[in-house]
């Protein structure tokens, strides 16, 4: 695995590094519509959801949970199993870790207060962080709120040095580590110990190192941590009440699925459900439900968040390099649809989970797949499983139904 991708990192970027424990499982499954019947032959839609939950439970997954919306209809399918070995169920709609999918609400939250005039995409984060951002060619005069934002910074990533962040890198750094508390600021100086990987906007790489910065910001202007303004401005008005920002609780709550995680070398997956979050901060560390997330991006593409200025300064994209066809606007990515347009998105990675979701421009119609299991030592395995991901996405948008563009 390439540690400067972490589990912290999205799965467009890190395609291969994340499989869940290649075991061929007893297979659980249920197809549920909008009236809450099970679905049916002749419900060809319901059945191609299932069938394409099956695979990516069949290319390795432990277990998959997919929630799909639309006008009308909301189905759920899963397959696999919650812990393997078990036979126990994955829950319909239980809890996970969302990991990257963080940044989004994170990015949100920064677009409410330019559009309050208390920030501005464009300044250098100097003026707001003055000093934080100094040594080895990375310069905060030069790099601005929309470099962060946007990964274009040059600014490494702490994830990338082992010392910094055992937990992530070995079953004894994860024991010895899960209930361990890390300060923003502490990640952020060891980034700095390596050198910039270029000059400011002429290039894009991810970097978790950027939204612990962009948290940092949100903390000096407004006087609070980003997860209370994320709680106050997103969670609460939504009605999100099974998303958090947890803390120092390194626990899940009940229901969800055991995250295990099979760590570079070792052959036996590891426990890594419990797991103290500031190591990921603004970068990754709420977890929430699949009928939360879904509704929090339904809410944000339908512009019940973000003015029309600022969510399509959140919809400017920069190609991803080696991904044709994908793009990272400020804390939103867009993937092209086989069937003409695109979707939006942010999937998220983490010990033992991994996610990934698709909504149409205009909101109304969305898809989200949770997997539980990462094996870092099957890359082969990791392609296939989010070959199978992103073509189950495709599927979903692309029938007939709300706009795509």
């Amino acid at each position: 695995m390439n540690r400067t991708t972490t589990h912290l990192r999205s799965r467009p970027y890190r395609v291969a590094c994340l499989l869940a424990v290649g075991l061929v499982l007893a297979t659980t499954t249920t197809a549920t519509a909008a009236a809450g019947e099970p679905a049916t032959a002749h419900d060809p839609a319901a059945s191609r959801l299932q069938r394409d939950t099956d695979a990516i439970h069949d290319a390795g997954a432990i277990g998959v949970t997919v929630r799909y919306t639309a006008p009308g209809t909301v189905r759920t399918t899963r397959s696999g199993e919650a812990e393997a070995h078990t036979g126990r169920p994955v829950p319909r709609d239980g809890y996970y870790r969302i990991g990257s999918t963080t940044k989004t609400f994170v990015a949100t939250v920064t677009l409410q207060l330019v559009a309050e005039g208390r920030l501005r995409l464009d300044e250098p984060i100097e003026t707001r962080l003055p000093g934080v951002v100094r040594g080895n060619g990375n310069d905060g005069r030069r790099i601005t709120l929309r470099h962060l934002l946007q990964h274009t910074s040059g600014i490494p990533g702490y994830t990338a040095l082992p010392s910094a962040v055992p937990a992530l890198y070995s079953a004894r750094g994860y024991r010895e580590n899960r209930f361990r508390h890390y300060r923003p600021q502490d990640l952020v100086a060891a980034a700095l110990t390596l050198p910039s990987r270029f000059e400011p906007g002429t290039a894009w790489a991810y970097s978790n190192t950027n939204y612990l910065l962009v948290g940092m910001v949100i903390d000096r202007v407004t006087g609070r941590s980003w997860g209370e303004e994320v709680r106050d401005r997103i969670l609460r008005p939504l009605g999100l009440h099974d998303t958090r920002v947890p803390g120092d609780d390194p626990y899940l709550p009940q229901p969800h699925a055991q995250a295990e995680h099979t760590f570079a070398g070792d052959t036996r997956p590891t426990d890594t459900t419990v797991l103290n979050h500031t190591v990921a901060d603004a970068a990754g560390a709420m977890y929430g439900t699949p009928s939360d997330i879904d509704r929090f991006f339904a809410a944000l593409l339908s512009g019940r968040l973000l003015g029309p200025a600022e969510l399509a300064e959140m919809r400017r994209t920069e190609p991803i390099p080696d991904e044709p066809g994908r793009g990272y606007g400020l804390g939103l990515e867009s993937t092209d649809l086989s069937c003409g347009g695109r979707y939006w998105h942010h999937g998220g990675n983490d010990l033992g989970f991994s996610s990934e979701n698709g909504v149409t421009a205009d909101g109304r119609r969305a898809v989200l797949v949770v997997r539980n299991g990462v094996d870092e030592n099957d890359e082969a395995g990791g392609a296939r499983q989010d070959a199978a991901t992103k073509a189950l996405i495709d599927h979903a948008l692309c029938a007939p139904g709300p706009s795509r563009s």
